[in-house]
């Protein structure tokens, strides 16, 4: 399903450059037949995707994928689906970013202009230690993807919505999460981390792991504004097909949108 809507959507994007460059087809039907059919496929897996959602459930307990203090955004404390889509397995994930502490940098905010954008190394969150919330078995380690410069100016934000986002999509939810793990935590369930940094991640897939050991580290890759770790706990090893689960943090829960918790010392 989701490969065959990608699919008609690229073929559109190529009959449209074919036509522009070549003046193939002359038949506009053949360039809007793709286009089409992608529109019906996407609201479809849209319709799939939000199937028998499993967010009622009670939350799975695990530990803190983080040490120390944190910001959360786009929490499902305030909403579920906390990112406005069942999409990828996110019903219920969450987005953590790195408080400074009393002798780093301020935390850079966001402009109207400029700067436009900023280097991943100047956010707190970039590097910092990632850990396994439970004894498990990675199913998937991916980390080849760039950390991208911040998207959070205007110009960036827009950018990112209007053009990036839609083009990473297409390339399917590697180019979405950029690098990422995927955990088994067992009885179905399933833990991913997104947004990791490129040439960080300490395990590969078929590797045992326990609570608390080191994984990677906090980068900013795929469809990511700024460095934060991306956390979500699903049904399926494939983001593509699962469906989000509820989940807890032991000794915080589940902080709410701006809420700054600390996740304790490093395991």
């Amino acid at each position: 399903m989701h490969l065959a809507y990608r699919g008609c959507w690229l073929l559109f994007l190529l009959l449209i450059a074919t036509d522009l460059g070549l003046g193939f087809p002359s038949d506009t039907r053949w360039v809007w037949l793709p286009a089409g059919a992608a529109v019906l496929l996407t609201l479809w897996a849209g319709r799939l995707a939000a199937r028998a959602p499993r967010t009622a459930e009670p939350a799975r307990p695990v530990g803190p994928p983080v040490a120390g203090r944190w910001s959360a955004a786009n929490s499902p404390a305030d909403r579920v689906p906390s990112h406005g889509t069942h999409r990828l397995g996110q019903a219920c994930a969450i987005d953590i970013t790195a408080e400074p502490g009393p002798q780093d940098p301020p935390h850079p905010g966001f402009s109207l202009l400029w700067p436009v954008v900023r280097p991943a190394r100047a956010f707190p969150a970039f590097g910092a230690p990632v850990y396994a919330v439970a004894d498990a078995v990675v199913v998937r380690a991916a980390g080849r993807r760039r950390d991208h410069l911040s998207r959070t100016s205007w110009p960036a934000v827009l950018w990112l919505l209007l053009i990036e986002a839609s083009f990473r999509d297409l390339g399917g939810p590697g180019w979405v999460l950029g690098n990422h793990i995927v955990l088994d935590l067992g009885d179905g369930t399933y833990a991913l981390y997104a947004h990791l940094r490129r040439g960080s991640l300490g395990v590969r897939a078929g590797d045992r792991v326990t609570a608390g050991q080191l994984l990677a580290e906090c980068g900013n890759s795929g469809n990511s504004t700024e460095p934060h770790v991306h956390f979500q706990l699903m049904d399926g090893p494939d983001p593509d097909t699962a469906r989000g689960l509820p989940f807890a943090w032991r000794g915080i829960g589940v902080p709410a949108t701006g809420e700054v918790f600390d996740a304790g010392p490093r395991p």
